[in-house]
């Protein structure tokens, strides 16, 4: 997990020690892995933080907002939602090159896949089970009661994130996908009217981006507020319930594993357990899937895209270019109702 870097540590020990004080500890550990943010455990004294701060160099407008996620979670927090506790937050790039906050940081266990090969198999049901429970708790609170009505644009939200979703495609320079050219038509063409449901929309709520309790199937902090605005509480759903519409190796999805016998919940057992979380909701749809499914193959054109261009840092674009064509067909299989 030790990586060097992107900043003087010093730089950072003396900020800490005009924070809280000197100490005679300090530690600084970067965390390898899928972040875009780059992500660092930190010791300071009794201090144990994680520290997140935008990548240097240019970044797109909007990109690696770690303002909102700050925000974000200092709402949250207080609500009772598990997210770390925030520390602070320091704009001025002249520290280290970069803004970035300081959050708590949570003990407890990671599982990358929807498989959760990592955990007992007794366990991976109630581990699915209390995913739904803090997503649901999540979209339980108010934004305007917790300081977030200004979080994002109201209302429409589908419709605004299917027009943008569909230009950020039609602009991509990446070899043609006519599986996307479809679902692009097909979501305009189904959207469900709009019901004027408003809730703090994660973006990217799945079961790698929470941290579980070390030995109970609850989560503990939900990490990665980054594409977090206001939104439909749907789309995280339907984000969500992606796993069972994609395989282990499209980005550890669940499709065609025998999920009894893996002691896994059913995608109708997941959603029924957020329902109960959530007892207005209107029902998830084949719409909602089909988004999810778009929106994310999107994304990785996107990511295929900048590794193209030299600005992101990958293998090469054409595995990206081919996971946004599977995730594409996925969508495809989605809204003929192959699974």
């Amino acid at each position: 997990m030790n990586a060097k870097a992107d900043f003087d540590p010093a730089r950072l020990e003396g900020f800490l020690a005009r924070q809280f004080g000197e100490a005679a500890r300090f530690e600084l550990q970067r965390i390898v892995g899928g972040q875009s943010n780059p992500t660092y455990f930190v010791t300071y004294g009794s201090h144990r933080m994680v520290l997140r701060k935008q990548p240097d160099g240019p970044i797109l407008r909007g990109a690696h907002a770690v303002d909102r996620e700050f925000r974000a979670m200092s709402a949250l927090h207080p609500a009772g939602v598990p997210v770390p506790r925030p520390i602070l937050y320091h704009d001025d790039p002249d520290l280290l090159g970069t803004p970035f906050y300081l959050m708590e940081r949570i003990e407890g266990r990671v599982f990358p896949d929807g498989a959760l090969a990592d955990a007992d198999r007794t366990e991976r049901r109630a581990l699915w089970m209390g995913l739904a429970d803090a997503m649901a708790e999540m979209h339980a609170v108010r934004p305007d009661e917790v300081g977030l009505a200004d979080y994002g644009k109201p209302g429409n939200y589908f419709g605004r994130q299917i027009a943008r979703w569909t230009r950020q495609w039609t602009e991509s320079q990446s070899d043609p996908i006519p599986e996307l050219d479809r679902l692009a038509a097909w979501l305009t063409a189904n959207q469900p009217a709009d019901d004027a449901r408003i809730s703090l929309a994660h973006g990217d709520y799945r079961m790698g981006n929470v941290i579980f309790h070390p030995t109970e199937p609850r989560v503990a902090a939900i990490l990665d507020w980054e594409l977090s605005t206001l939104g439909h509480p749907l789309a995280d759903l339907g984000f969500c319930c992606m796993a069972w519409h994609t395989s282990p190796e499209e980005y550890g999805g669940l499709l065609g594993l025998n999920l009894a016998a893996l002691g896994l919940p059913t995608e109708a057992e997941f959603i029924s357990r957020y329902m109960a979380g959530s007892p207005d909701m209107a029902p998830l749809t084949t719409f909602h899937r089909a988004f999810a499914l778009f929106r994310f193959s999107v994304i990785w054109v996107g990511i295929a895209d900048r590794v193209r261009a030299g600005t992101a840092a990958a293998a090469d674009a054409g595995k990206h270019g081919a996971m946004a064509k599977r995730l594409a067909a996925r969508g495809i299989d989605a809204i003929d109702g192959r699974h």
